[in-house]
């Protein structure tokens, strides 16, 4: 279980944004798992994304990886209000799972209409009431696939802007939970940049202001997204994966965003390098922030390795591509591997 601001996850088990939660069947069936604990919807943006049969996804023949050419959703946020909505009111009495409602803007106009939107529909389930809600966003600052359009949290003075918005609809409902998806960082100081830069915007808890309590609008950070310029020849991709056989490559314009097992150890390094960070840092509200951890999650063994490194939660893209919504049944823990995380978690924390 994890508590992530608002949000419960439980189990600590989920999906990252991908074309496997494009549709509503799809984001139905990711939500009847009893494996997963939270659901993330494909990363919207206002009015739709311009996708083509060029974007696609080609499977790995000796790995569990893949590498794929997708940007963003062709289905405007609108759809995903209403998917999500239909998902919610259907769903069991009593139920707590939550859904992360991925979203990418280019610009804070763009963000804020798409922030009302979902501030809209927390309302109409009455999402600020009671200790756990069951709506959160998460802005995909990351994606490496857009021409043009390079990722934001590779460049801080690009991200602010975003912040700046997020942190302004936060500071006004406290209950909203907030995250960011990151892409791989491969040295110290962008690490040092990004935990900086957040915790510039935590401040004193509006709602308890006898107390010296903090909080940031950034709830979580997940970690990693895909690693942009990866290229596989058609003879490395499965035959199933996509466009192998059609070309010299896998993917029809050749290069596009690793993940998987070849993304693993880097993943891992990303979640284990922010979470020492936060939990060095001597504003609390930073420390609370969570990591979700990412990348080559593919066995309940990386599953693991990923919960070591420090993430809080754990969410997957590749092995659901290849294995369908049994992917989290593949990955679920036992009870007795869930205690001893939960142990290796306090130890980390008292250090």
């Amino acid at each position: 279980m994890a508590l992530i601001h608002r949000l419960l996850l439980s189990p600590p088990l989920l999906n990252s944004a991908s074309p496997c939660a494009s549709e509503p069947d799809q984001l139905q069936a990711l939500s009847d798992s009893p494996h997963t604990g939270a659901v993330t919807t494909r990363t919207a943006t206002l009015t739709g994304f311009n996708e083509t049969p060029e974007h696609i996804v080609a499977l790995a023949h000796d790995s569990v990886s893949s590498i794929n050419s997708y940007g963003y959703s062709p289905h405007p946020l609108s759809a995903y209000i209403d998917y999500v909505g239909v998902i919610l009111a259907g769903a069991p009495e009593g139920s707590t799972k939550p859904f992360i409602i991925s979203i990418t803007a280019s610009s804070p106009i763009s963000l804020a209409s798409m922030l009302d939107a979902i501030q809209d529909l927390r309302a109409r389930f009455r999402d600020a009431d009671g200790p756990h809600s069951r709506i959160g966003v998460e802005l995909n600052t990351s994606c490496p696939n857009i021409k043009g359009s390079p990722p934001p949290s590779y460049n801080i003075p690009s991200l602010a802007p975003l912040l700046d918005v997020l942190a302004q609809y936060f500071w006004r409902d406290p209950t909203l939970t907030i995250g960011l998806k990151l892409p791989p960082y491969v040295y110290s100081t962008q690490f040092d940049d990004l935990v900086q830069c957040l915790a510039a915007y935590a401040q004193p808890d509006p709602r308890r202001a006898a107390s010296s309590a903090r909080l940031s609008p950034i709830a979580f950070l997940t970690s990693t997204n895909t690693l942009g310029q990866a290229l596989l020849f058609s003879e490395q991709a499965a035959p199933s994966g996509g466009g192998a056989g059609a070309g010299p490559y896998a993917l029809p314009g050749g290069l596009g965003g690793l993940a998987g097992d070849a993304l693993h150890p880097l993943a891992l390094g990303n979640v284990y390098t922010l979470r020492r960070l936060l939990d060095a840092h001597d504003d609390a509200a930073v420390r609370a922030i969570a990591v979700v951890g990412v990348g080559g999650v593919t066995s309940r063994a990386a599953h693991v390795r990923m919960r070591r490194a420090g993430a809080a939660a754990v969410a997957c893209a590749t092995l659901l591509v290849r294995e369908g919504v049994r992917a989290f049944e593949m990955l679920a823990l036992s009870e007795d591997e869930e205690r001893a995380l939960a142990e290796h978690g306090r130890e980390r924390e008292g250090a």
